[in-house]
Order: C-alpha cells, then sequence, then structure tokens
C-alpha cells in the first residue's frame, strides 16, 4: 500500500498563491509491504462484529491516538479517525502495522504500532499508537476539525469556516512524473526518452490510464503501466493481477527535439481525471494538488 501526504505536490500551488504547510514537491509518499492485523479482526475479538456502522452504544468512529504529543493538541497526543463501517470492513484491508517491508517497523515508521489506512491521506494513518477508542462523533483533534479540509480557492485565512467542510480522506486521481526534473540546469540530448512515474487514486480505484504528451497537453500518447513484474495490469483489481492501494507505474517513449514542456495524466476506473490547471484546485493549505503534473525539459546538446 501508498502512503502519501495530503501536502504532495503543494510546491507547485505555492508557485500561484501562497499557501501554509511544508514544501512539497512530488515525493512526499511512498509505497511499501505492511504486515500486522487486520483492525477488522481485532474489533471482532473486542466484541465488534465485521461490517458494523454502529455498535449497541452508538460507536460510529474508531479514534486513533499516537504517543505523540504536539503543540497544535497543546501538548496532547495526535490522533485521528475513521468510520466505523471502514474499520470493520475487512476489504477495506485497514491494518495495525507492526512489520514495513519484511521487516520490524523502525521508529521513524512508527515502531512498535501504527495504523494503515489504504487510499486515505496520511494524516489518517496514525503511527505510535497508544490506544484506539470507539467514539459516537469522529475525533475532534485539531488534524480532523482544524487541518486538512478541502476548501474552495475563494476561501482564506481571514474568512475560513473550518466546520462547512468534512476531514479529507480518500485521495483524488494522481500521478507524477519522476524520470524528468524540472530544472533548468537539467539538459537532455535530443532523440529518444523515457517518461516514468507514479499514478495511483484513493479508495481503492485503479488507473485506467496515463496519457502522457511532450508538446506541452495538444497531443497525447498512452503510457504502460504495471504493478509486478511480469503480470499485467488491469484497472478492476477484482479481476486479478493488480493491488488495488498499491502504487501503479507508468513509462512511455518519446522523441523530443527542441525543449518543451512534458505532461502527464492519469484517468481511474471510475473515469476520474485530473484537472489542467493547477489554479482550478488550489486551496489555502496546499493539499490534494492533482493538477496535470508538467516538466520543463530542456532539451540541448550538454557536455
Amino acid at each position: 500500500s501508498y502512503v502519501q501526504c495530503a501536502g504532495n505536490r503543494r510546491t507547485a500551488m505555492s508557485n500561484v498563491r501562497k499557501v501554509r504547510g511544508v514544501g512539497w514537491d512530488v515525493a512526499a509518499l511512498g509505497n511499501a509491504v505492511w504486515s500486522g492485523a487486520k483492525l477488522a479482526d481485532v474489533l471482532e475479538l473486542a466484541g465488534i462484529p465485521k461490517c458494523s456502522q454502529v455498535t449497541p452504544k452508538g460507536g460510529k468512529h474508531v479514534e486513533f491516538v499516537s504517543v505523540d504529543k504536539c503543540k497544535e493538541e497543546n501538548g496532547g497526543p495526535y490522533k485521528a479517525s475513521i468510520p466505523l463501517g471502514q474499520a470493520t470492513f475487512p476489504e477495506a484491508d485497514v491494518l495495525l502495522a507492526y512489520e514495513m517491508n519484511g521487516e520490524t517497523l523502525n521508529r521513524d515508521h512508527g515502531y512498535p504500532l501504527r495504523v494503515i489506512v489504504p487510499g486515505v491521506i496520511g494524516a489518517r494513518s496514525v503511527k505510535w499508537l497508544d490506544c484506539i477508542n470507539i467514539l459516537a462523533e469522529e475525533c475532534q483533534g485539531f488534524f480532523m476539525q482544524k487541518d486538512y479540509k478541502m476548501f474552495p480557492p475563494s476561501v482564506d485565512w481571514d474568512n475560513i469556516d473550518w466546520s462547512t467542510r468534512r476531514p479529507q480522506m480518500d485521495f483524488p486521481v494522481q500521478c507524477a512524473i519522476c524520470s524528468v526534473e524540472d530544472d533548468t540546469n537539467n539538459m537532455v540530448k535530443p532523440g529518444k526518452i523515457k517518461i516514468k512515474g507514479y499514478a495511483l487514486s484513493g479508495g481503492g480505484r485503479g488507473i485506467e490510464r496515463v496519457d502522457v504528451s511532450t508538446d506541452g497537453g495538444k497531443t497525447w500518447k498512452e503510457a504502460a503501466r504495471r504493478q509486478k513484474h511480469g503480470i499485467p495490469y488491469v484497472s478492476d483489481a477484482a479481476a486479478g493481477g493488480s493491488d488495488r492501494w498499491g502504487w501503479v507505474l507508468f513509462e512511455a517513449e518519446a522523441d523530443v527535439s527542441d525543449s518543451t514542456d512534458v505532461v502527464a495524466k492519469a484517468v481511474d476506473a471510475a473515469g476520474n481525471v485530473q484537472p489542467e490547471k493547477v489554479d482550478l484546485v488550489w486551496n489555502l493549505r496546499g493539499i490534494l494538488n492533482n493538477s496535470w503534473h508538467r516538466v520543463r525539459l530542456q532539451v540541448g546538446l550538454s557536455n
């Protein structure tokens, strides 16, 4: 499963208008093999049956509380919650993870125990887990109620009303080019180049296709997609051959003769497509930038 920060690609948003948050480029994410206990199984052992939407006492949300203390909680613990229906649904694959890539979880990644909520912004995959609570209302912590919410471009810090938006959970469809850097000093020779990167979407939606352009978006070609070597990728996980929580790698070859903008956009299995311009998704917190990824390619005869 991948874990992606809601602020991935925030830097491109701040180039339009200033936003608050760490200036991430395209690498505020990772993809790993997680091992642990399914949360649905643990909750069942605690007396909450699988696929429960509400407990007999009215619990509708599962809160994860960290050992980690933070100033935003006035010295209290970091915390977040997800709906009970998601926590108890086995196919949602919410995991209490204690291993990463076949090794014991290290401290930076949440040792000894962390939550992995696949397809959902990283802020909900709480590290250094201390306790789990069943709540009637969603978690009232800072990072649920006063952060990581998606506002329209018209909202600024003077007129923001946090209560008008729900806490962000799923990701929109996303992709980024990784083989070519957006760097004026990064010269490539004329001829064939490989355009490679990652694509993903929230909620377990597969990637139907990735389109790549070497003329700024005037014409497009479809990139090849893969997850596992030797196994054809299909966007419908139910058809086999794909992992709906893992990122999808794409690759296309193109001929370039002059400096140009290389662009990539992905379409997920539900037909959602990335918007062209970052202005359309700009928000004051700089989250969920999933506009077309553009890289300026400098073509010339380098030494």
